[in-house]
């Protein structure tokens, strides 16, 4: 088309599946908002990203918890049948020394993480 009629652009969006359709200065105007930065980010000696604080604190808990059920199970079950608890009664307790122990380590490490932010 010529003349003083803008031409319809096809372009990729940033997730590189959806295809939109725009005219050209909105084309331009939708490119120089989108390659904007927003905030300054942060960044690690090879060019990655650092985690938030807020991450930090959530990755303890999680790396924790996961240590501390481990533990739980090994000294749960352990405890559990030196009691003589058999079935259901050995899984419930072994399941409610798993959560005790997971939670208070995850809080610990959780903890821990957010002193070092």
């Amino acid at each position: 088309v010529r003349g003083g009629v803008l031409q319809a652009r096809a372009f990729y969006a940033t997730s590189g599946r959806a295809r939109h359709f725009l005219r050209g200065d909105v084309l331009k105007d939708w490119v120089s908002e989108s390659l904007r930065p927003a905030m300054p980010v942060t960044v690690g000696p090879y060019g990655q990203s650092q985690p938030s604080c807020f991450n930090r604190v959530r990755m303890g808990f999680m790396m924790g918890c996961a240590v501390g059920m481990a533990a739980g199970a090994l000294f749960g079950s352990f405890s559990c049948l030196r009691l003589g608890l058999r079935g259901r009664e050995l899984l419930g307790g072994v399941g409610k020394t798993m959560m005790q122990s997971g939670g208070t380590f995850g809080t610990f490490m959780a903890i821990g993480m957010g002193i070092r932010c």
